[in-house]
């Protein structure tokens, strides 16, 4: 019977296509404060201030390309059944060819009226002030912002109820609800961790790879294809 792998992904896998990484290093997010660009208050504050910068966003995903981590992922698919519960709001995933993701924090190629959670409209264009839905209803990125609900967060904990493996790649493990997906998992579940930056406390020592996402799916599939 084929093993369910199931995958938890961050920034640090995107950031490897040349995604810049949601938070830099002085707590900014290309040069704007978190709580003005990703939180109902700053939309409320500034609507086309935040319009403007997830079109930026949605304009820097032209230019990039999925990387060999991502590809890698989707080739997995061939041995495993795969399923992608990514914290990236980019479409990487996708384009690398895996076909079972969820977005837990949304997706820059979508919109939704600022009245559903659940409604969502295909969006790859500027999105601005008087862009409506059907019902005459104003359209927002379909990005979770800080202090709203995480509407995938139920499927997510179902997949991860029932993982053979559970990898971790690029992430801090610092943002929840997605960060407590670990504790999900079933007694008999291997876990792996990817990722250059964490410290290896949750994980067996050979099942750590602290190194970048593509190095470290080479070195993963190395490991589970032998």
């Amino acid at each position: 019977m084929i093993k369910k792998l199931v995958v938890l992904s961050g920034a640090g896998i995107s950031a490897e296509s040349g995604v810049k990484t949601f938070r830099d290093s002085n707590g900014l997010w290309e040069n704007h404060r978190i709580e003005d660009v990703a939180s109902p208050e700053g939309f409320q504050r500034n609507p086309q201030m935040v319009l403007d910068f997830y079109n930026a966003r949605r304009k820097q995903l032209q230019k990039v390309e999925p990387n060999e981590a991502h590809l890698l992922l989707a080739k997995l698919e061939e041995y495993f059944e795969v399923h992608i519960i990514t914290q990236n709001v980019d479409d990487l995933h996708e384009r690398g060819g895996s076909s079972r993701i969820i977005h837990l924090h949304g997706e820059l190629k979508k919109a939704r009226p600022i009245d559903s959670e659940s409604e969502t409209i295909v969006w790859e264009k500027d999105l601005n002030l008087g862009d409506l839905n059907s019902k005459g209803v104003q359209l927002r990125p379909h990005i979770v912002w800080f202090g709203e609900m995480v509407p995938e967060m139920d499927q997510a904990v179902k997949i991860a109820e029932t993982a053979d493996i559970f990898l971790v790649i690029g992430t801090s493990m610092q943002v929840y609800p997605a960060a407590s997906l670990i504790q999900f998992i079933p007694d008999h579940c291997e876990v792996f961790v990817i990722d250059p930056n964490l410290d290896q406390n949750f994980v067996a020592a050979d099942h750590f790879l602290k190194t970048s996402a593509t190095d470290g799916m080479r070195k993963l599939i190395e490991i589970l294809l032998k």
